[in-house]
């Protein structure tokens, strides 16, 4: 680590939308001078590798429009409500696309979802002692959501899965690779849910 400082010298903003926003920034380089950088910059994610006694974890199926089908994924959502604990969030998700609630929540693992052209970061929790939620208290999924599909599967064949390439979806690969592994050294790597962020 050189600990060179790249100092963002000036920002114009492409594009301002929800979710994303798009900006070229002009940053000092180590050689000297200084570059433009295109870059998304996102309100960031979480996530949940929901996972039951018989070490089944839930995988829902949607259509994402950017590459143009259905991917399998993690229930996971958008850091969209303000102040809301990380974890909080996580499981609101789970219980809006899964229907299900937690007894448990412990930290599995942070990613930086793809670095070259986002800021975006996902925070994945691995939520145990599952149970449904009423009938009465679901939520009413719309858009993409409506025809979500949920599959449990074992936590082995999910793995088998991303090695298939039939799990494509970045946050998913990551989470049930280090659920599995994570099982496997008795849940020693889990964290707590409270630990701060990556810079």
């Amino acid at each position: 680590m050189t600990g060179f400082a790249h100092a963002v010298v000036s920002r114009t903003e492409r594009f301002s939308g929800r979710v994303f926003s798009v900006v070229t920034d002009r940053v000092t380089m180590p050689g000297g001078g200084a570059a433009d950088r295109d870059y998304l910059r996102h309100v960031g994610s979480v996530g949940v590798v929901a996972l039951d006694g018989e070490e089944r974890v839930v995988l829902i199926n949607q259509y994402r429009h950017a590459v143009g089908g259905r991917l399998w994924e993690l229930p996971a959502g958008l850091r969209d409500v303000q102040g809301e604990d990380l974890a909080v969030g996580a499981l609101r998700e789970l219980a809006e696309e899964a229907d299900l609630r937690a007894g448990r929540v412990d930290l599995l693992v942070d990613l930086h979802t793809s670095p070259g052209m986002t800021n975006e970061q996902i925070r994945i929790f691995l939520a145990r002692d599952l149970s449904p939620v009423p009938g009465a208290e679901r939520n009413d999924r719309t858009d993409e959501e409506a025809d979500i599909e949920v599959r449990w599967v074992p936590l082995s064949d999910a793995v088998a899965m991303v090695f298939a390439g039939e799990i494509t979806n970045a946050a998913a690969v990551v989470g049930v690779l280090a659920a599995a592994r994570a099982r496997d050294l008795g849940w020693a790597p889990l964290r707590a849910t409270d630990t701060p962020t990556p810079a």
